[in-house]
């Protein structure tokens, strides 16, 4: 029976984070959403939702670490299929993008909240960002020439052009989309080669 109620409170807590990720978009940011409104989407009264979270704040840094869980999963996706032949690079870019189409509102999230007003939140997403520019980096060191300090540097340039393009994926669409994705395809690109040469040379300027 206890297990039961265990499901349940887990069904019913991921309801609430779906339900205010469900509310959030391009003019609604977190700091909009009411506690009411998220428990009377995900079915509940309102006084229940303290039941699964203390607060609003907690509910947030909740949905940052999905959303920073997500994508990361995506990425590992990712790089399984570039593993079976594909280019690195397109493969994760169009996988970027995919998430910010299919999970628009996770990013806008981690974006808006990245330079938030919130410290705790600020905090949740530069550590959501740092887990992904790390398995990146472990990535790159196993599958190039870079050390791990310029493995990292270089997964730090790229996770930080990639999210910028994100920023401006969320508001095109058509052509505009496809002309940032080539764009952003050649930056990484000019990081990648550029790290390598760097490599090549023994870190000469």
């Amino acid at each position: 029976m206890s297990g039961v109620r265990a499901q349940q409170k887990q069904k019913t807590r991921q309801a609430l984070i779906e339900a205010a990720f469900n509310q959030l978009s391009a003019d609604h940011s977190f700091s909009n959403l009411s506690l009411r409104e998220v428990a009377r989407e995900a079915g509940i009264a309102p006084t229940s939702f303290y039941r699964h979270f203390k607060d609003m704040n907690e509910l947030g840094l909740t949905m940052v670490d999905e959303a920073g869980l997500t994508l990361r999963q995506l990425m590992r996706q990712a790089r399984r299929r570039i593993a079976s032949g594909g280019s690195i690079i397109t493969t994760s870019v169009v996988t970027f993008m995919e998430f910010i189409d299919n999970s628009s509102n996770q990013f806008r999230l981690l974006l808006r909240e990245r330079s938030g007003t919130s410290k705790a939140f600020r905090a949740a997403v530069a550590r959501e960002i740092k887990h992904f520019i790390l398995e990146l980096a472990h990535y790159l060191e196993s599958e190039t020439p870079c050390d791990a300090t310029h493995a990292y540097i270089q997964a730090e340039a790229m996770v930080t052009l990639v999210f910028n393009a994100g920023a401006e994926a969320l508001d095109i669409e058509g052509q505009q989309r496809d002309e940032l994705v080539e764009r952003v395809i050649w930056q990484l690109r000019y990081i990648t080669r550029g790290a390598s040469k760097y490599v090549r040379d023994g870190n000469k300027e």
